[in-house]
């Protein structure tokens, strides 16, 4: 490990060893599974609770994989229900539908926590996660979230470089963003929606992809993987698995982007549009 990096690490530790107790907004990802991992070992497992809201914008396979990983962890885990179709300013998906999302779910865990006696809500954003665009960081503001991953200045390759000498399982996991952000703005999100999105995806993952997006358009999907695994696409038969699968969900035109996998790719557009003016 680096040098600069391990002084992160004793960083966050200090951080979180002067919390006492902390309540984890927890998702089985490469940064809450570490912030997880190490509020255990600091405050012990009595002092840490992991929450994971089951809801529609977070698909069966993720929440199952942060339950085992959460087992595997010794970790204290709430599973509680959420959701988010309910919130009108959620569902109509503006360009800041992300602060409205993350405000709902940190007002329940703010009230998650004092109900249990927990001072400190945290949550696993890095210091990688400020350039873009993300409007929920202000509703963590708001809400006084701390964030240890970003306060200790850690980025995601070190988090990952870390994981894997903890011998974490997620310290190459790919990156998850929820599902509501393969809908672009304006476009109103819908139960059927999140549907076919989450049916794409686990296709593409059952015939051994190793990351996807299924980007929605209604009865277009834009497809995203990883550049390295496009050539599958140029097979006859996996192409014609392919469009079978997805016209069977619902979609009548189904695109690959040329670009591959990134992450945020719906905000490109804003930030285009930021940097032309």
């Amino acid at each position: 490990m680096r040098k600069s990096t391990e002084s992160k690490f004793d960083g966050l530790k200090r951080i979180i060893g002067e919390m006492g107790n902390v309540l984890i907004a927890y998702s089985g990802g490469v940064d809450s599974t570490f912030l997880l991992k190490i509020s255990i070992d600091c405050l012990g497992r009595e002092k840490v609770l992991a929450v994971t809201a089951k809801s529609p914008f977070f698909p069966e396979r993720e929440l199952l994989e942060a339950k085992r990983i959460g087992e595997l962890l010794g970790a204290n885990h709430l599973i509680f229900e959420h959701n988010e179709l309910e919130v009108e300013e959620i569902v109509s998906n503006p360009k800041d539908r992300c602060y409205y999302c993350k405000r709902e779910l940190f007002r329940k865990l703010t009230r998650i926590a004092e109900e249990c006696g927990i001072r400190y809500v945290i949550d696993g954003t890095t210091l990688s996660d400020v350039g873009d665009f993300r409007p929920g960081l202000r509703a963590k503001e708001e809400l006084n979230v701390r964030s240890p991953l970003l306060e200790a200045g850690l980025k995601k390759e070190e988090i990952r470089e870390i994981s894997k000498s903890l011998n974490l399982p997620t310290y190459d996991k790919p990156s998850f963003a929820c599902l509501a952000s393969r809908f672009p703005y304006g476009r109103r999100i819908t139960e059927n929606g999140l549907k076919m999105v989450e049916k794409a995806e686990d296709f593409f993952l059952d015939q051994g992809l190793r990351a996807v997006r299924v980007r929605h358009y209604g009865n277009l999907a834009r497809i995203e993987v990883e550049k390295e695994e496009m050539d599958r696409f140029l097979d006859p038969k996996f192409r014609k698995k392919v469009i079978d699968a997805m016209k069977k969900l619902g979609y009548v035109y189904i695109t690959l982007d040329l670009e591959g996998l990134r992450s945020g790719s719906m905000n490109e557009e804003i930030l285009r549009g930021e940097k032309d003016g």
